[in-house]
């Protein structure tokens, strides 16, 4: 038995750019524990499974140590996989099934697809024992707690960019992550720049992380008085993500390319 598997880099319109993820294409239900052997042989951030039932899609998302509830970049790779392969009617949405309640994807213009995701603002909050500390950063403006991570807002860009962490420690906090993030600093069409740590969901700075938008919009929304935004996160392979908050919602923007198409054998 074979299933189709790709390979996608998501938030961004080049190749070997944004964030890489592994698309798997499932018939039937699959062992989780099956799934799980699967996403740490890709070894990629995150391994997005796909299964479809009754019209809409079940879908869940794999790091290579753990299954995680939310992940944006490979669900962006996962519709972009449905539209870019004939598998979706041309031109609508399709809805997924997850362990976050259900998720549209919208196919938009100029090759862009649009996530509808559930908005997880940051609650202001004292800096957790050891946080600031393992960051190692310069100073820091404001720090908040969401449903999945801490969100950290340092004094500008190049603080961000140049911010080296002690990422085993980052672990210990008992969130999911830690965003780091500050308002840009030019005119590179983008609004707002940030990183992502998550060494323990296996991933020790993630590339480009859509659910950690669904923080990142409301934040900048509140301090920039805007509803329409971009921001852009520093990683080394680096991608831009729309964001345009929707009360307790986010629409997530992005492009993704294939760089890889196959079957995986191993059952």
């Amino acid at each position: 038995m074979s299933w189709p598997l790709y390979q996608v880099d998501a938030f961004t319109d080049e190749p070997f750019a944004g964030n890489p993820a592994a698309v798997c294409l499932l018939e039937a239900d699959a062992d989780p524990a099956w799934m799980q052997r699967v996403a740490a042989e890709m070894n990629l951030p995150e391994t997005a499974f796909l299964r479809r039932t009754a019209g809409r899609y079940g879908l869940r998302w794999f790091t290579p140590t753990v299954e995680v509830e939310l992940c944006g970049h490979a669900t962006l790779a996962t519709a972009h996989v449905l539209f870019s392969e004939g598998l979706a009617e041309a031109g609508q949405p399709v809805r997924f099934d997850s362990a976050s309640g259900p998720l549209t994807a919208r196919p938009g213009a100029g090759g862009t697809i649009w996530l509808d995701f559930p908005a997880t603002p940051a609650a202001p909050v004292d800096p957790p024992d050891g946080l600031l500390e393992a960051l190692g950063a310069g100073p820091v403006r404001w720090t908040g707690l969401g449903r999945l991570d801490y969100l950290v807002e340092l004094e500008d860009e190049a603080a961000v960019r140049d911010l080296a962490p002690d990422v085993g420690r980052l672990g210990w906090l008992g969130s999911r992550g830690v965003i780091v993030t500050a308002a840009a600093s030019g005119t590179a069409g983008y609004d707002f720049v940030s990183r992502f740590f998550a060494p323990g969901a296996g991933i020790d700075e993630d590339p480009v992380t859509g659910s950690a938008h669904c923080a990142l919009g409301p934040f900048w929304a509140g301090r920039l008085g805007r509803d329409e935004l971009t921001g852009f996160q520093a990683s080394a392979r680096g991608g831009l993500v729309q964001v345009r908050p929707q009360g307790d919602r986010v629409l997530l923007g992005g492009r993704a390319v294939t760089v890889l198409r196959g079957q995986l054998t191993a059952g």
